[in-house]
């Protein structure tokens, strides 16, 4: 039956100056969670994988149902130099199809992201826009892609930011190197944003 095998978990250490680590589903690009320690990570992740594949599905993509808590720790990576952690998975092109769905989930996180902005207090996650922004802009010129001409609005600037690592990546395709590593942070980092907005509303 699907989801009854164990269930893959890198686990990148370092964020944040040393003070946060990410855990991320293997299965689940863009799937992650963000705590003081791996184990926090690590054991939070059911909780994550089912409140993830429950976005997904109320946004009209397919999920699989992921039955149990075995999930395991695979491989780790230390973030360092203001660059994040990538892992061997992250060097495997994803198919077509794996990468049409996840150019979706990207247009998606940025959606959930953009309103957590629109609704709550933008200054209590100024640092993580800001970062948001220039990761994305980093992506874009690694891809080969023009920089974005950003404006003084949050949200102009996230789409601004976004549109141009979506163009980026749809010119690039799904064979370039890196793809999925970026595909996999912007999702995760949009989603830690919109939480965290949402937690100090």
């Amino acid at each position: 039956m699907a989801g009854t095998m164990p269930h893959a978990i890198f686990v990148e250490t370092g964020l944040d100056d040393g003070s946060l680590v990410a855990a991320y589903a293997a299965e689940l690009p863009g799937c992650a969670v963000f705590a003081p320690t791996d184990d926090e990570a690590a054991g939070a992740m059911p909780m994550r994988v089912s409140a993830f594949t429950r976005w997904l599905r109320d946004h009209g993509e397919p999920a699989q149902a992921f039955v149990g808590d075995n999930w395991y720790e695979v491989e780790r990576a230390a973030a360092a130099d203001g660059r994040r952690a990538g892992f061997t998975l992250d060097e495997l092109p994803p198919s077509d199809e794996e990468f049409a769905t996840w150019l979706r989930w990207l247009e998606l996180a940025r959606e959930e992201l953009a309103e957590a902005v629109d609704a709550g207090d933008v200054a209590s996650a100024g640092p993580l826009l800001d970062g948001i922004e220039r990761q994305d802009v980093a992506f874009v010129r690694q891809l080969g892609g023009a920089a974005p001409e950003l404006s003084s609005d949050p949200i102009d600037r996230l789409y601004a930011a976004r549109d141009a690592l979506g163009d980026a990546l749809e010119a690039a395709g799904p064979y370039q190197d890196g793809v999925r590593r970026m595909l996999r942070l912007a999702i995760a980092d949009d989603l830690r944003a919109a939480d965290a907005l949402r937690r100090a509303a």
